[in-house]
Order: C-alpha cells, then structure tokens, then sequence
C-alpha cells in the first residue's frame, strides 16, 4: 500500500473545515486552490462544487484555467535526465525530485507574493452597515487616525481587529475600506498562500507576511478564513501539529519578538469566533472586534443596484426588493440578481427578443432562495448559550434580541 503523502494531514483537515461550513465559499476557494498541486481530480470536484454553489464566475474561470495547466504539468512532466543536464555541465548543483517538488508545490514563498496594494475604496463607499462603522471607528480607527492624540497617551501606531459574522457579508471589502481609510498598503493572506507539506515552510510564510508589511508600513495585513489558521491549539487531528506550529508563530508575530510592528494593522475575519485560539485573543494581541452583520435595507439596495449595472432592466426597484431580502448576505443577493438575469437571457433567446429583468421577477425569485445567514445563526445560538464569552459577542446578543431571537 502506498504510504501517506506529508501534505495529507493539510487537507484532510480542511476538508473538514470545509464540511463543518459548507456555505462559506471563500474556505472552498482556497481548498480548490490547496488542490490543485496536488490532487488535480479532486481539486475539479470540488470546483464543480463551489460553481453550483454559486461561487464567483471571474474566479471560477481562473481556477479552472489553473486546473487545465496542472493536469497537464502533471501529464507531461520534465524529464529528470533533461532538467538536470545544464546544472550539470556548469559544475553546479544536480536538483533532484525532491528539490523539483517543492518548486512546484509553491513551497518556497515568491517574492511578488506579498506585494502589497493600494486599496482606491474606503469606508465611505461602504453602503449602509452604519452601525459597523460606527464601531469600528469608535473602537478601532479613531485612535489610528489621530496619531498625535494616541501618542500623547502613550499609544504607537498599529492595532489589530478580528471581524466576525456569517459568510458572503462583506468582510473582506470592509478590510479594504480600512486599509482605504488609513491610507496603508494592503496584503491579502488566505488558507492556501500559507500551507505546505514541507516542515517549517508555512511559519516561514507568515515571517514573510510580517516582513513585507513592515516594510510596507503604514500596512493593513488581512486574514482571511482565520479559523482555519488561527484554531485552538488543544484541538486534535492529524494536522494539529501543524496548526499549532502556525498559531506559535503567529504569536510571535503579533507580539513583534523579532521586529517591531509600528505602522502594521493586522486585521482577521472569521465566521467561526469561537474556535479562534485565546492565546490570539488576549489583550495587546487580537483584542478588539467587530460583528458584520447581513446588510441593511440600504446596503442590499445598492448590491442589487450594482450588479445590475450595465444589464437590461425594467427600472427595478430596488427598495422593493431590499424590503422582501431581510437576512439576505451580499452573497446571496449576488446570486438572486444574477438567477434572474440568467432567467431573463433564456426568455430572450427563445423569445428572439431582449427581455429585461423586472421588479416582479425579482420578487418572485426571493421566495426560492434560502438566506445562507440562517444556518449561521442556527450554529451561533448554542455558543451564545453554552459557551464562555470574553464579550466578543456582546452586539451579538443585542442584534438577536433586538429582532427577537432566541
């Protein structure tokens, strides 16, 4: 039987990740891209998985681009005789197998990975969520804004946020807000830019991320699905080991052992607070947070605005529409728009005629759409009820008793 490959423990224990949040489509994006160096089969099931969910069109292209290029790297591989030869005649070092796998599982971080950005947006081209915003400037960006003040009180620049909800609510463009805001640089961290099969790779990866971003300073560095990376330690599993290795370093990073981290904003978002370990939530590390909620009337408005943008429509109203969508996440109004006008480009490729999207059908694609929120509302009442709360969520308890939840 063929032995267990190092990287096994890896994604097994995503996948389970995976299968303990079906929804959230951004966990099996990475989990997609996790695959493809490895399991190419497995990485185009699971790519048909996340497109029938309703994942990104733009991404689903590009993943399936980046599969068709890793089925053949692994049909056509180099010939080891070939790919040593010039190495050889120059008196250099010969690779071997081993050396060309770590090339090609990504092991060694590039250094164009961690480029960071510019963000163009800020919090006032979030629409609607002033509640959040509201927080998040009392809490967290007012100090970060008045540098002199803080200083005054004895606070260096920098901070750290983690923001939590239920998946597809816009957390990832709040953190570009933010970086916006601050007029910092921006680096994305995901699941898949920092996991290896090789011992040690992945700590070294978040050094890296440290690195750039103080180079970079003022930078935001945004952790994304930060469940998966930053989970209790004392959790079990055949990558557990692993995960621990990458909490350590975390620690060390946010702590600033090896540097200081002036002028670095680290921002987490997770839909799953509570398994977050607490040594990263402890005060002078993670310690404040934000809930982002499904978006209001005013937010939903302006997602179905947008993604009508440009598209045959009969005048919608959109208020109409935000008023019937209570719950619903950007996500899923994402994909209630784009279900109708994919309706309405079939009635006008039969009809032979442009059949613009209207309020009526709108409404009438609500009642078959099933907010994906719910399910996370569902898993976060036993946590509310049973487990120890830190006062993380505090405006939890206050959104569920102000809608009257139980």
């Amino acid at each position: 039987m063929t032995g267990a490959s190092p990287d096994d423990g890896f994604v097994e224990v995503i996948a389970r990740e995976v299968a303990a949040d079906p929804s959230n489509l951004a966990l099996r994006e990475d989990f997609v891209t996790l695959l493809l160096a490895q399991d190419p089969g497995r990485a185009a099931t699971e790519l048909e998985t996340l497109e029938a969910l309703g994942g990104d069109p733009a991404r689903i292209r590009l993943l399936r681009a980046r599969l068709m290029a890793a089925r053949l790297r692994a049909s056509n591989p180099p010939p080891p005789a070939e790919a040593s030869a010039p190495a050889a005649r120059s008196g250099g070092p010969v690779p071997t197998p081993a050396d060309e796998d770590r090339q090609d599982s990504g092991a060694a971080v590039p250094a164009s990975l961690w480029d960071a950005e510019r963000p163009a947006v800020t919090l006032a081209d979030v629409a609607g969520l002033a509640e959040v915003k509201r927080h998040l400037d009392t809490t967290f960006l007012a100090p970060l804004r008045n540098p002199e003040m803080a200083a005054a009180f004895g606070q260096k620049p920098g901070g750290s946020l983690l923001m939590y909800g239920p998946p597809g609510c816009g957390k990832t463009f709040i953190a570009r807000a933010i970086a916006g805001d601050l007029g910092a640089s921006f680096i994305h961290v995901t699941l898949a830019d920092l996991l290896s099969k090789w011992i040690g790779e992945s700590e070294k990866a978040i050094q890296s991320v440290f690195r750039n971003a103080r180079a970079a300073a003022p930078c935001v560095i945004f952790f994304d699905e930060f469940d998966a990376l930053g989970g209790r330690r004392t959790s079990g599993g055949g990558g557990s080991q692993s995960m621990r290795m990458l909490v350590t370093q975390l620690l060390e990073e946010l702590d600033g052992v090896a540097s200081e981290n002036d002028g670095v904003y680290f921002l987490a978002a997770t839909n799953r607070p509570w398994d977050i370990d607490s040594a990263l939530r402890r005060p002078g590390r993670i310690d404040k947070t934000v809930l982002v909620l499904p978006p209001d009337a005013v937010a939903r408005a302006a997602i179905v605005q947008g993604v009508l943008a440009g598209k045959p429509a009969d005048d919608v109203d959109v208020v109409a529409v935000a008023a019937a969508t209570e719950g619903f996440s950007g996500a899923d109004l994402s994909h209630l728009t784009t279900t109708v006008l994919q309706q309405a480009m079939v009635e006008s490729m039969s009809s032979g005629e442009l059949v613009p999207v209207t309020t009526a059908a709108m409404l009438a694609a609500v009642g078959g759409i099933t907010p994906s929120t719910t399910s996370w509302f569902d898993q976060v009442a036993p946590v509310l009820e049973y487990g120890v709360d830190d006062g993380t969520f505090d405006q939890l308890r206050a959104y569920r008793v102000k809608r009257g939840m139980r």
